[in-house]
This record gives structure tokens, C-alpha cells and sequence, in this order.
């Protein structure tokens, strides 16, 4: 089909600029910046707060107006704005300000692309959100192995001096340049998806109360509360674990690299998957793995033991993180998929992220790192073995959708 190709290219290109973001902004912060980790705490909590405003602000325009592609595009030029203006914040409150604007855009494009990509692949079978969705996690896998090259290549360039032993990666502040040239061009590629068929069906006023009395949305929002207050904090904090085991720059990008070479097969298998288990058996299996990759953190010393923990992180990121939009898109009706996704991101990323990095950066401070990831990883693994009486049996959402909402262009 030929509209999967400009999708395939966005979660490529987009998906390289947060192989960047995810390992590095909070180390960034942290020994670049300066920030204390209860500092810290507070700017990883702008984003998830912005957001739950945000998120199903923005998934309510796009299905209200049916114009899906183009508020990707506009969000994602936004992003890139928001990663150029970041670059030049400096001290804690400028740095707050500007996370603030950059997360008014930001928070919002991955639920819209998600509903995009349903939209554009609707009929195509239970393979094909996984075969899109993986050029997401090569593009990552590029940008994190690649960034470093050219983090070392430009700072032998400017003869940059080597700074104190405190900070492990002087000029990292080129991240945000790159991410925001990355996102500028996925914005762009964004202009070329299609504004008809399945994209173009439009939700009426008042319609998003549907979801209030859909009962499987409702207790798949409690579960995906619960989970990702339990995978934030550990996520976002993982450069400072890494830093406290003695690591650098080099073995985070490791460590990441053994992650998205074991993650890439599984999100293509996604589709078998979901024929033998089921989006709430992913969900259960994401969770429980999850949970017993902290644990393992928490409790190993061993350097290569930890190394080869981190393998588990592919696992977490089907079950998880392909679960969720699959359970979704199973339970939520098709006029609503852009504002059931952004609902969605706001309990998962908002709610459950504030309180998750705050609490992390506050227990960093007072009981060290391997506490915060003992206490995810038995929480983590007790929600996961509840999966299956929490979350109700997922069975697709059919609704008939007029040929007129397939064929004809959306209005501007």
C-alpha cells in the first residue's frame, strides 16, 4: 500500500530523534545542566503534566475534524521547535519553561500517530502495525548507536576541552540541534499521508462519552495507571542506575543496543503474538517481564549479568507498549481511536508519570537508585500476575463506516 511507505518513513525518522531524547536528556539534566535529582524529578514530571491536558485535547480535534494527517504534521513541527528552543535554555527555570512548550506539542504526537497508523492500516491484517511500527525501533536503534560517533566527531571538530570528571559527556547539548532537524523532516514526510478513507471519519459532540460507559476501556485505563507508574521513574532514571554501576556514555549505548537488537524480531512477531495470546496476554507478559528486569537491577552487581538483563527490555516493549494501542484499537470505537489514544497517553504518561518521576527523583535522594527499582520490580510483577482479572477480554470494536467518510477528501 502505498501510504505505508511516507508512515513507515515517519516512525523512522521520528523514532531516531528519541533514540537520542529517551537515553540521554535525563543525563543531560543531571551532570550537563547541573540539576539536582529532585530537580530532575520535577522536569521529567513537565512533560506527562502537560500532557494530560494535551493529549486528548489534541485526539478530540483530530476526530472531530477528521484532518488526522495534518494535526501529526502540526504537532510534530511544534516538536521540533520545542527541541531547538531547549537547546538554548539555561538553569532550572528557563529549562522547565521550555519543557513545558516543547510537551504542548510533543506529548500529543505519538497517540495521533498511533491512530494514524490504525487508520492507514485498517484491513491489512494483525502483522502490519508491527511491521511499520518496528522502523520506529530501528530508527531508535540508529540514532543510539550513531549519535555518539557524531557527539565524538563534532567535539574533536571545536576542539571542545574535556570538562570536570562530573560530567561525563561535555557538549551533549548537541542532541537537541539533531533531534530537532530529525523531527523537522519527519514533519514534512507527515504532509504526504492521506487526508481520506478510514483518516477522514469524523466524531460528533459528544461522542466521547462512549467511552466513559465502554467498560474494558475503563479498567484498561486503571491497569496502564498502575503499570506505568511503575516503569517511568526506573525508564527515565536508567542513565543514573548506569552511571551508578560505574558506567558512561559507551555503556548506556550498550546497553541500549542489546535492547533494540532483541526488541526489533519481536515487534515483528507482534502479529503471532496477538493470534496465540491476545492484546491482554501481551499486556500481562509486558508487565511481569518488566517487573523482573528491575528486580534483577536492584539485586545484581555483576557488570555483565546486568548487561544481559537488559535484554529483557524488548519483551516489556511488546507487552507494554504494542499491548496497549492493540488492546485499544480492539476496544474503543473507530471514530474515537484518536481521543481514546490520547486518553490513554494522558493517564499513562501524565498522571501515572507525574507521580512516577517525582517519586523516583525524591527516593533517588533519600534511599538511593537500587531501592526505587526493587520496589518497581515486586510491584510490577504483582500487577502483572492481576492482568488477566483486571482487564476484561479484548474483542474488536466493529462499526460500520459510511463510503462517503472512505472516499472523500477531509475538509480543511
Amino acid at each position: 500500500m502505498f501510504h505505508s511507505i511516507p508512515l513507515t518513513l515517519f516512525w523512522f525518522i521520528y523514532f531516531g530523534s528519541l533514540g537520542i531524547f529517551f537515553p540521554y536528556f535525563s543525563l543531560y539534566l543531571r551532570e550537563n545542566a547541573g540539576l539536582s535529582g529532585t530537580e530532575l524529578g520535577v522536569i521529567l514530571a513537565i512533560p506527562p503534566l502537560v500532557g494530560m491536558i494535551a493529549q486528548p485535547f489534541w485526539g478530540q480535534v483530530a476526530d472531530r475534524t477528521g484532518a488526522r494527517g495534518r494535526i501529526l504534521a502540526l504537532l510534530t513541527l511544534g516538536t521540533a521547535s520545542g527541541y531547538l528552543g531547549l537547546g538554548f535554555a539555561q538553569g532550572f527555570w528557563p529549562i522547565v519553561f521550555t519543557t513545558a512548550a516543547l510537551a504542548l506539542a510533543g506529548t500529543a504526537v505519538f497517540p495521533i500517530l498511533t491512530s494514524v497508523s490504525f487508520g492507514i492500516l485498517r484491513g491489512a491484517g494483525p502483522h502490519a502495525f508491527g511491521h511499520v511500527r518496528v522502523w520506529g525501533t530501528i530508527g531508535f536503534f540508529v540514532l543510539v548507536v550513531g549519535f555518539p560517533m557524531l557527539l565524538n566527531a563534532w567535539r574533536a571538530s571545536v576542539e571542545l576541552a574535556t570538562a570536570a570528571a562530573t560530567v561525563s559527556q561535555p557538549g551533549l547539548e548537541l542532541m537537541f540541534p539533531v533531534m530537532a532537524a530529525l523531527v523537522f523532516v519527519a514533519a514534512c514526510v507527515a504532509m504526504l499521508l492521506p487526508k481520506k478513507g478510514a483518516l477522514a471519519l469524523r466524531a460528533a459532540r459528544g461522542d466521547w462519552r462512549e467511552l466513559l460507559r465502554n467498560r474494558a476501556f475503563v479498567r484498561f485505563l486503571l491497569f496502564a495507571l498502575m503499570a506505568h507508574f511503575l516503569m517511568h521513574g526506573p525508564m527515565w532514571l536508567f542513565p543514573l542506575f548506569v552511571r551508578s554501576r560505574g558506567g558512561d556514555m559507551d555503556t548506556i549505548r550498550g546497553m541500549w543496543i542489546l535492547m533494540l537488537i532483541v526488541e526489533i524480531p519481536l515487534v515483528l512477531a507482534t502479529g503471532s503474538g496477538l493470534k496465540r495470546i491476545g492484546a491482554r496476554g501481551l499486556l500481562a507478559v509486558g508487565v511481569l517481564v518488566g517487573g523482573l528486569r528491575w528486580l534483577l537491577c536492584a539485586l545484581l552487581a555483576n557488570p555483565n549479568l546486568l548487561f544481559a538483563v537488559q535484554a529483557l527490555h524488548g519483551v516489556t516493549v511488546v507487552g507494554l507498549m504494542l499491548g496497549s494501542p492493540l488492546y485499544l484499537d480492539a476496544v474503543a470505537p473507530e471514530k474515537l481511536r484518536s481521543t481514546a489514544q490520547g486518553v490513554f497517553s494522558m493517564v499513562s504518561a501524565g498522571i501515572a508519570g507525574i507521580v512516577s518521576n517525582i517519586a523516583a527523583g525524591w527516593l533517588v535522594d533519600r534511599g538511593g537508585i537500587d531501592l526505587l527499582y526493587l520496589i518497581c520490580g515486586i510491584g510490577s510483577l504483582a500487577l502483572g500476575a492481576l492482568a488477566p482479572w483486571i482487564l476484561p477480554a479484548a474483542t474488536r470494536h466493529s462499526e460500520e463506516i459510511p463510503e462517503s467518510a472512505l472516499t472523500s477528501e477531509t475538509l480543511t
